[in-house]
C-alpha cells in the first residue's frame, strides 16, 4: 500500500512538474464517461428520428400513389402492380416499426404500426372477396385473372379517357359553332334564293 501511494503521489508530482492539471477522480472520470454515453446515445437517437421520418415520407408517398393510381387493377397484372405497392407499404410500415421501437421513438411508432394496418386492410379489401372470404355480387365477382382476355375489347387508361372525353367536348362546340355561322347566314341564304328563283321566272329575251 505505502507503495502504491508513493507511485501516486509520484503520478502527481510529475505531472505538476508538466504544468498539466491533476489527475481526475475515479468519481469523475465515471461521470465524464456516462456524460458521453448519453451524448451518443442522443445523437443516434437524433439520426434514428430523421431517418424514420424519411421513411414515413416514403410510405406515405406510396400510400397517395394508390389514391391516384392511373392503372385498372380489377384483374391481371394491374391487379399484381397494385397489390405489390400495398405490400410494400406494409413492409416500409414495418420496417420503420422496428427502427422506432430500437430507438424509443413512441409517436413514429404508433403512426408506423397505423401504417402496417392501413396496409393490411387495403390488401385484405383486394384479396378477400377474390377468394371467397366476402360478400360480392355472384353474376360480377371479382378474380385475380382477366377472363376473355382476347376477345375482351381494350381497355383505356385514365389519360386515354380524358382525351378522348377532350375531343368529344371539342366536336361538340365545332358542331355548335357551326350551327349558329349557319343560323346567321339563313338571311343571306334566302335572299340568294329568291334572287336566283326571279331570274329563273323572267323571260329570256329572245
Amino acid at each position: 500500500m505505502a507503495q502504491d501511494d508513493w507511485s501516486t503521489q509520484l503520478k502527481k508530482i510529475e505531472r505538476e512538474f508538466d504544468g498539466l492539471p491533476p489527475e481526475p477522480s475515479p468519481a469523475f472520470k465515471k461521470m465524464q464517461s456516462e456524460e458521453e454515453r448519453r451524448a451518443q446515445e442522443r445523437a443516434q437517437q437524433r439520426a434514428a428520428m430523421i431517418g424514420a421520418g424519411a421513411r414515413l415520407i416514403l410510405v406515405f408517398a406510396l400510400y397517395t400513389a394508390l389514391a391516384i393510381w392511373p392503372y385498372d387493377n380489377e384483374c391481371g397484372s394491374g391487379l399484381l402492380g397494385y397489390l405489390a405497392v400495398e405490400i410494400v407499404i406494409v413492409v416500409g410500415g414495418v420496417w420503420v416499426a422496428f427502427t422506432t421501437w430500437r430507438y424509443r421513438l413512441p409517436k413514429m411508432h404508433t403512426l408506423s404500426l397505423f401504417i402496417v394496418l392501413a396496409g393490411l386492410i387495403l390488401i385484405a379489401a383486394e384479396v378477400l372477396p377474390r377468394v371467397g372470404y366476402a360478400a360480392v355480387d355472384p353474376k360480377h365477382a371479382p378474380h385475380f385473372t382477366c377472363a376473355d382476355t382476347q376477345n375482351a375489347l381494350p381497355r383505356t387508361t385514365a389519360v386515354e379517357q380524358r382525351v378522348q372525353s377532350a375531343t368529344r367536348t371539342l366536336e361538340a362546340r365545332w358542331h355548335s359553332r357551326a350551327d349558329e355561322l349557319s343560323k346567321q347566314f339563313l338571311p343571306q341564304r334566302a335572299a340568294l334564293a329568291r334572287i336566283e328563283r326571279s331570274e329563273l321566272l323572267s323571260p329570256r329575251s329572245p
